[in-house]
């Protein structure tokens, strides 16, 4: 076994021995498997009426070190994004702020429009926390309207304009916009709406009658500065309410770590609807660092948006790692081409250890940042430079950045040990207040903390109420140590885990889960192994219902340019790092992944499954006698497949197990004839059936036999699987 544990009574009491297997268990690992299982006993033994989620499993120790991970309290301004960025007027008037194509502004002629456009609507009648609708391409307009509307003291919220009239629609109602900022050219694209438009281009001439002087609001750093909204599980948009504070931590977190130096300069390309924008905005201005405004057109043919980048001097670049994977491939000379461009940030979606180890090849000189976040926590929450040594099976996402917490908790709040996968949840300046006009979900997300819920339990004991005892709560002894008690919890959905070195490894969605044929399996896992396929660019593996009711694993999957992958190969991949019932059943080649507006992947529009046989690497051979035909006819009407060949595997087509049992009995009630499951198993094509067929081969082991064997054996290795899971860390293979 890869895991025993040995006990034996001795006269001092019970000795336990823990003999592992070194391939999957580093020491370290196992000497933490036996803290907990103390930890848990004696639990057990001093109080056992508690229920079973109560029982500790967290050492002492263990505690103290989350905690210690947990200690990011710092100072950071508690001002607005806008005062901070007057702040920086004044020390910086005459240097160059924005540039766009042939134009550009200082830093007083920047502000001194945006005073003019704040003061044109506080007339307007615009209130703080107002959601203000800016509709704009990228353009100096743009900059003005975003500090225009936050000097007004309201917050802004961006409709792309190329956004389907119907997503705009509801988000204008839902909002109760009541102004909205564009350019005459754009206004065609809105929808019907009560709101008064202010056009930046043909209405700037009654604008620039304003004051030119800065504007006064009565807000502060825990009013809203944004309003971004994000896909929602049920099919409309939600919007997130964002604040002033959570904005300017993480601005201050990135000044503090990563300084700018003299002559940076920075890009901004990330669409207004997606929160990477507040930093490439505002965190650059709020410094004096040049911005360049660089249009999706641009962005979009990736040879003119690296001379770009080359001729502007960028030295900074946020980015997601599907375009970071593109520009590594079309230019093997990226580095000498962009020598200036020292910080390489990727957030958005999951960064490939195959994909950081290319950087590292090709931007030696450069430092890659891998940044972990949502929308619900001011874009970011950790963070994890890249750096020379060898990683195991993913990148990390890093340890939280300032004044912010992280935890890793069970689906009963309870703390998971270090390797062992568990919901992220964060507290810290960083929260958002929650969804516009949505206060359910707000409550299901972003929940009280056990501190707040202690104190509402004491308060309930003192009015001689009965108020739920969290006073024994793991994650409070943890919380307890910290100096900034965190009152708020957003919950984040995402499965990740501890390292020993305390940081992190994002894993995949909690809800990113199915039970199939029994077996409960996380998608996210599969997907991590085909990527580790040096041909497959992209993938998804999702749970299908085909016309035939039958539920399978099906992977979407995208190939590098110019590269043919077979189904042979992906199976292979599969069988070699994953069990048996952990392999999709159908592979559907794809030239590239449906997306949302988001750019995330649009899951109802992934193709349902043709019926037509996949790309293997055997060529299709036909039957050609009856005993041929008879077995092709039976694997046609169990797979749903028209084309079978000969020597095609049986797995490789989409079969699995039960599926397998179905066409053993179906072939012995064809051909009268008793033969081994086992056989099957292990030879799975027509061409060997025929074989056995056609030389009367009598079974060995019975159906029922071998039908009980291989549960027995699936059942091992789903056992032996749950243990890695739980407990390995994982170690640098090959």
């Amino acid at each position: 076994f890869d895991l025993t544990l040995f006990v034996e009574e001795v006269n001092s009491g019970l000795k336990a021995t823990f003999e592992y297997n070194t391939d999957l268990f580093e020491a370290d690992t196992i000497e933490r498997m036996a803290g907990h299982l103390q930890t848990l006993l004696s639990g057990i033994v001093a109080n056992p009426q508690q229920r079973l989620w109560e029982l500790p499993l967290l050492t002492e120790a263990e505690k103290v070190q989350f905690a210690r991970w947990n200690q990011t309290q710092t100072e950071y301004p508690q001002q607005c994004i806008h005062q901070l960025f007057e702040a920086q007027v004044e020390r910086t008037p005459d240097a160059v702020a924005v540039v766009f194509a042939d134009q550009n502004l200082t830093y007083a002629q920047l502000n001194q429009r945006a005073n003019q456009l704040a003061h044109y609507l506080q007339k307007l009648d615009v209130k703080p926390e107002m959601p203000i609708g800016i509709c704009v391409e990228p353009s100096l307009e743009m900059i003005v309207g975003l500090l225009g509307i936050l000097k007004a003291g309201a917050a802004y919220l961006p409709l792309d304009p190329a956004y389907p009239q119907q997503r705009l629609a509801f988000m204008l109602s839902d909002a109760a916009v009541p102004v909205i900022l564009t350019r005459q050219q754009l206004i065609k694209r809105l929808p019907e709406h009560k709101a008064q438009l202010v056009c930046l281009d043909t209405d700037w001439d009654t604008i620039a009658q304003e004051s030119l002087e800065n504007p006064f609001s009565h807000i502060t750093a825990d009013n809203l500065a944004y309003v971004i909204y994000t896909s929602g599980s049920t099919g409309k948009p939600k919007g997130v309410l964002g604040l002033h504070r959570g904005a300017v931590n993480r601005f201050y977190w990135m000044w503090q770590t990563y300084p700018f130096t003299e002559g940076e300069v920075c890009c901004q390309k990330t669409s207004l609807n997606f929160v990477d924008s507040v930093w490439e905005i505002f965190g650059t201005l709020l410094q004096g660092v040049k911005t360049v405004i660089v249009p999706d057109d641009v962005v979009k043919n990736l040879q003119q948006f690296v001379e770009t980048l080359a001729n502007n001097h960028v030295t900074r670049l946020v980015l997601v790692p599907s375009l970071l994977r593109v520009l590594l491939e079309i230019d093997s000379d990226l580095q000498k081409r962009l020598p200036q461009l020292k910080f390489w940030v990727t957030s958005g979606e999951a960064l490939s250890l195959e994909l950081s180890q290319k950087f590292r090849q090709t931007m030696p000189n450069s430092i890659l940042l891998n940044l972990y976040g949502s929308s619900e926590v001011s874009a970011d929450v950790t963070c994890y430079e890249m750096g020379t040594e060898d990683e195991t099976l993913r990148v990390a996402i890093g340890r939280p950045i300032n004044n912010t917490q992280v935890y890793v908790m069970d689906s009963n709040l309870q703390l998971v040990p270090v390797g062992v996968p568990g919901e992220l949840y964060v507290s810290g300046a960083g929260l958002a207040r929650g969804y516009l006009n949505q206060p359910d979900l707000t409550a299901q997300r972003f929940i009280s903390s056990p501190c707040e819920k202690v104190g509402k339990a004491k308060e309930q004991r003192s009015r001689g109420a009965e108020g739920e005892n969290y006073t024994q709560h793991p994650l409070l002894s943890t919380i307890s140590i910290l100096e900034d008690k965190p009152k708020r919890l957003y919950k984040t959905g995402d499965l990740v885990r501890y390292r020993a070195d305390g940081n992190l490894e994002f894993l995949g969605r909690v809800d990113y889960q199915v039970k199939l044929r029994g077996f409960r399996i996380e998608l996210g896992e599969i997907e991590a192994v085909l990527r580790q396929h040096q041909g497959v660019q992209e993938t998804v593996v999702v749970a299908k219902t085909d016309e035939h009711s039958q539920q399978q694993l099906v992977a979407y999957v995208v190939s590098q340019a110019e590269q043919i992958i077979t189904i042979t190969e992906l199976h292979r991949l599969l069988k070699e790092k994953l069990p048996e019932y952990m392999v999709p059943t159908a592979f559907v080649m794809l030239e590239a992944l449906p997306l949302l507006p988001n750019g995330k992947v649009n899951y109802q529009e992934l193709p349902m499954l043709e019926g037509a046989r996949p790309e293997l690497d055997q060529k299709l051979q036909l039957p050609q006698t009856d005993i041929e035909q008879a077995i092709t006819d039976i694997w046609r009407e169990v797979l749903h497949i028209q084309e079978i060949g000969l020597h095609d595997n049986f797995f490789e087509l989409g079969g699995h197990s039960l599926i397998l049992i179905q066409v053993h009995h179906k072939l012995q009630q064809k051909f009268q004839h008793d033969f081994s499951l086992v056989e099957m198993f292990r030879y799975p094509t027509i061409s060997h059936l025929t074989k056995v067929f056609n030389q009367g081969e009598s079974a060995q082991i019975s159906l029922g036999q071998n039908v009980r064997q291989f549960e027995t054996r699936t059942a091992s290795i789903q056992r032996r699987k749950e243990v890695r899971q739980r407990y390995r860390t994982a170690k640098p293979k090959g």
